[in-house]
């Protein structure tokens, strides 16, 4: 039973994102690359979340506190991506083939880099909730809630795609220069991240999953008509010809 749940909850944490990694990314070598390094960035963040966390010694109980700078080191993080995006994008414009142009081009780069600073956001925030399911011992016993396990990894899940939007909305916000959608981005980032603090509460554990995901169609759907997408050209996908 403890190995079902735990291939059960990994599936629905990396399900979505092993989808997306193989029918995106998997077939280029270049967004693999960019993958990786999206990756390094967030472990970045967490690096120096890690050093505020040692070095504030009377604070290092208060797990808001700490989430509260591990999200602001994020998006610092994610600004020095986009800031290493832009100047590789031009410095390799030369250096590149046709096809490799073509596969980082528009909005693919800030896609795969975002989805490679989620991947390793979602990996961190699940990894030692799905060792613990292996057991001993069962969820909710003392009075917490029997789904915890299952409710962490949808939330990881939902963190990878929307880490992986918010990216797309950012770098485009960045390279036109407009604030509103970068305040946004960040403000909701935080209070997403804030609200998983109520899981530790056994009746509000479900409020940071619905908000999640009801941020996940929002941006989803931000981040699809920032890409050029339309109704028409989305309606025309499900066409079979």
């Amino acid at each position: 039973m403890p190995l079902m749940v735990f291939f059960g909850c990994m599936f629905v944490a990396f399900g979505p994102s092993l989808a997306l990694f193989v029918f995106t990314v998997m077939k280029f070598p270049l967004r693999i690359i960019l993958l990786v390094v999206g990756a390094f960035f967030w472990l970045l963040s967490l690096l120096f979340s890690a050093l505020l966390w040692l070095a504030v010694v009377p604070l290092r109980e208060e797990l808001a506190f700490s989430l509260v700078f591990s999200v602001i080191f994020q998006e610092l993080m994610r600004f020095a991506l986009f800031k290493l995006m832009n100047k590789a994008e031009t410095g390799l414009e030369d250096a590149l083939s046709e096809e490799e142009r073509r596969s980082i081009a528009s909005h693919k780069l800030s896609y795969v880099s975002g989805f490679g600073f989620g991947l390793m956001s979602g990996l961190f925030s699940v990894i030692n909730v799905l060792s613990n399911s292996i057991g001993p011992g069962n969820v909710g016993i003392t009075g917490a809630s029997p789904n915890f396990f299952l409710v962490s990894s949808f939330l990881a899940s939902s963190f990878i795609l929307l880490n992986t939007f918010w990216n797309v909305i950012i770098f485009n916000a960045y390279k036109k220069r407009k604030l509103a959608p970068i305040a946004i981005v960040i403000l909701m980032h935080m209070l997403v991240s804030c609200l998983t603090l109520l899981n530790t509460l056994p009746h509000s554990i479900y409020v940071s999953l619905i908000v999640s995901y009801v941020s996940l169609i929002v941006v989803m759907g931000w981040a699809f008509k920032i890409a050029g997408g339309s109704l028409g050209n989305l309606k025309a996908s499900f066409v079979c010809k």
